[in-house]
């Protein structure tokens, strides 16, 4: 099998060297495990790993491993759930096991297609294949049906008239015990009828529920004979109305595990305390005993990972809809310019750990900068126009400048860019007033334009009335074609530029974070997380200029804007009017944050 240097791989979060080249496929982000495993090398194996390579020496489940993704079909899937997409499928790619999709549709009154097929898109699109193991816990209700019932004749489940605040009342609390339901001690045939009437439809939405009859001294609340079926008059999206009683997601998870002889069910930290309950229920029903373990959720600064709280942004209006690129969905990281390469190697970069923390989002913003420099095409777009005017340039005519597609790749060739008399430059490029250290155009300065000559500023023309600068008059050197002066003589400022007769018209949309906070949701009694929301998380520039080759763009397309940022179609766009969304700024603060660790 084909080694991989765990030191150079990006993928799996411990480059070293960037300057080795790496197959970003999504196969060569999992053969660094197989190497480990034949190099017996165990050091840099995560705890999840280390636990499958003990199962395995073991032959537990005859060296076994398979894995599944269970997302709840009740919103777009989000960043984080990316981490937990790339942890699942890629155990079952690194010892030659299987990933099943598997969705836990057990509560039809939040879940629609339309979620479904979001989540199968968005899994596609990160570069996973489930195959033929497409799985909804609802193809199994008449066999948790038939479990829920074994636990009834068992002794081990009661129904239970409490109301749902009667039920959380007498739970107890960490410090004392919680209180028996005086319906605990049911006959078993008396549990096993009403239960067979819960299903027939005979009673009202929380008239009653089973519960699961445990200990409601234990230490552990969710041991503390917790409900595992509640009536539900409501039509699934699957199983129309053939139910109106449901399981309850801690039942109804691990027996599904067991059922598609999951061997290691991945789960995030806030179902540890949970696990005691995912044991019972194997163990009571003496079935394929999956095994559960659990890793720290990813928690990303300046963002919310709440669907309940994302859906909520969607209903009132904050944002457009689940896809809109200020989202964390990956329908919404998609639409803004992020590539899947970048998510996973993100995912790889942040690790595996065992306890809660937050993650810069400006190493997310690094990683899509590492991808995109280099595959993105360099193109030249104005943003914030003004119109400069080269007196001494021959009027009408037009030159091809030569100008590199990617300078980090020069497989991708150059184009030619179409130079005139007349040309468009960043507003903010020009100072009648510079300060110290400015180095763009002013009156009298010398300037080098990108891949053209240098220009040096005659005099301003501005606007009577608000005496905003209108037209910049210039005259260019013809001997610096190419932007180089054949007299040795140096420029520190290089602008980038575009025709003004061969300019496209486009609408940017500048996407900024959407929080102002690094976490949004520490509050003060009585604050809502809505109340830390940016305001200026989106600006819409609708009169900037593109060079020509541009008009050709299709929405996904995505380029580097010379010293603007990396930029992405955006599905918006017309024929006749090209909408590009910013994914990141050149600057990286990312960078920056890795230099000062490494100093310390």
């Amino acid at each position: 099998m084909k080694k991989v240097n765990a030191n150079t791989c990006p993928e799996i979060g411990f480059a070293k060297s960037r300057n080795k080249k790496v197959d970003l496929n999504v196969n060569s982000y999992y053969l660094i495990k197989m190497n480990q495993m034949e190099t017996k090398d165990d050091s840099s194996l995560d705890f999840i790993r280390t636990r499958i390579e003990e199962d395995i020496k073991a032959n537990k489940n005859q060296g076994r491993v398979h894995t599944r993704f269970p997302p709840e079909p009740n919103g777009y899937l989000h960043i984080g759930h990316a981490k937990s997409i790339c942890l699942n499928f890629s155990l079952a790619e690194e010892y030659n096991g299987k990933c099943n999709l598997r969705f836990d549709d057990t509560n039809p009154c939040k879940e629609e297609v339309e979620y479904v097929e979001s989540i199968k898109k968005d899994v596609r699109w990160l570069g996973f294949d489930w195959e033929d193991r497409e799985f909804y816990a609802s193809d199994y209700f008449e066999k948790l049906y038939e479990y829920a019932v074994q636990l009834v004749k068992k002794g081990k489940a009661f129904v239970c008239d409490l109301s749902a605040v009667e039920i959380k009342d007498t739970r107890g609390t960490l410090t004392e015990p919680g209180t028996e339901s005086p319906y605990r001690n049911r006959t078993i045939e008396e549990n096993l009828d009403l239960f067979e009437r819960m299903r027939k439809g005979e009673f009202k939405d929380g008239e009653r529920v089973l519960r699961a009859k445990i200990d409601m001294s234990s230490p552990n609340l969710n041991m503390r004979d917790p409900v595992i079926y509640r009536i539900l008059h409501a039509s699934h999206h699957r199983s129309g109305d053939t139910w109106c009683i449901y399981p309850m997601y801690d039942f109804a998870h691990g027996l599904c595990d067991s059922i598609e002889g999951i061997t290691h069910s991945i789960c995030t930290l806030e179902f540890e305390d949970h696990r005691p309950l995912y044991d019972w229920f194997l163990e009571e029903l003496d079935v394929f005993r999956s095994q559960q373990i659990e890793f720290a959720r990813l928690n990303l600064s300046f963002t919310v990972m709440s669907k309940r709280k994302l859906l909520e942004l969607v209903q009132s209006g904050y944002v457009k809809a689940w896809d809109d690129p200020r989202m964390p969905t990956l329908s919404g990281l998609k639409r803004r310019g992020y590539t899947p390469e970048s998510i996973r190697d993100f995912c790889g970069r942040i690790g595996l750990a065992k306890r809660d923390s937050v993650v810069d989002i400006a190493l997310l913003e690094f990683c899509l900068r590492e991808d995109q420099n280099k595959r993105a095409p360099r193109r030249m777009a104005v943003l914030d126009p003004v119109e400069v005017i080269i007196d001494n340039y021959p009027e009408g005519q037009v030159e091809e400048l030569e100008s590199e597609n990617n300078p980090e790749d020069e497989s991708m060739g150059k184009r030619k860019v179409p130079f005139s008399r007349r040309l468009y430059i960043e507003r903010e490029d020009f100072r009648e007033d510079p300060p110290k250290k400015y180095f763009r155009l002013s009156p009298g300065r010398e300037v080098r334009l990108k891949h053209a000559y240098y220009i040096t500023c005659q005099n301003v023309i501005k606007d009577p009335n608000t005496g905003k600068v209108q037209k910049i008059h210039c005259t260019y050197d013809p001997k610096t074609k190419g932007g180089w002066a054949k007299d040795g003589r140096r420029v520190r400022g290089t602008l980038h530029w575009v025709s003004v007769p061969h300019a496209r018209n486009a609408e940017i949309r500048l996407y900024d974070r959407l929080f102002n906070t690094k976490n949004p949701l520490d509050l003060k009694e009585g604050e809502d997380f809505k109340e830390n929301l940016n305001p200026n998380s989106l600006k819409v520039l609708t009169s900037s200029k593109l060079e020509p080759g541009l008009s050709k763009a299709q929405p996904g397309d995505r380029f580097q804007f010379l010293r603007k940022g990396y930029f992405c179609v955006d599905p918006d766009s017309t024929q006749d009017r090209l909408v590009f969304n910013r994914s990141v700024p050149l600057r990286d603060t990312w960078a920056k944050i890795l230099k000062k660790q490494k100093q310390k």
